[in-house]
């Protein structure tokens, strides 16, 4: 079961990378979200799509 959560976790963030990288963003901004995303697994996407993605 908690494999199932790992990759789905996974999943989502690779998805949240892709999305930030294929955004209009500055490059400066793309490298922050994206470190915020690895860093902060749940956080980080639920954080991007509030406050990040307009």
């Amino acid at each position: 079961m908690s494999t199932l959560i790992y990759l789905a976790v996974l999943v989502l963030d690779v998805i949240v990378v892709l999305d930030i990288l294929k955004g209009n963003k500055d490059i400066e901004k793309k490298i922050l979200w994206i470190i915020a995303v690895v860093f902060l697994p749940l956080l980080g996407p639920a954080l991007y799509y509030v406050i990040g993605k307009k």
